[in-house]
């Protein structure tokens, strides 16, 4: 089965708008990475201040060629890419709109979907 991982992103509220839109124009960078299944930036609501960017990825593989290919060239050639992540890039870089961050690492062992209405 595929596998999660959850990125958990300490933002401060000055600086959730710059996060979001920063992952708006990175649209489109992951989604055709081989063996990559799904995105989702979850805002908080309410009683945090962490963001959390799941990604499912049909392999810790996929995931691994993913990070060490696309993901770091975004983020040493100065892509947006979130602006979460370190690395020397021609120009002066943004500043990290996140204070903090943490991977969170899942096997899926089940889900389900919803049954079709009929």
């Amino acid at each position: 089965m595929s596998i999660v991982k959850i990125n958990a992103l300490t933002v401060p509220a000055e600086q959730r708008e710059v996060l979001e839109q920063r992952f708006a124009s990175r649209a489109g960078a992951v989604e055709g990475s081989d063996g990559f299944e799904w995105f989702e930036l979850l805002r908080p609501v309410e009683g945090t201040d962490q963001y959390l960017v799941y990604t499912r990825w049909r392999s810790e593989e996929d995931f691994q060629a993913w990070m060490e290919g696309p993901m770091k060239a975004a983020h040493q050639g100065g892509g947006q890419g979130g602006g979460e992540g370190g690395g020397e890039g021609g120009g002066e870089r943004p500043k990290p709109a996140a204070s903090g961050s943490s991977v969170w690492s899942f096997e899926v062992v089940q889900q389900a979907a919803p049954r079709p209405q009929g």
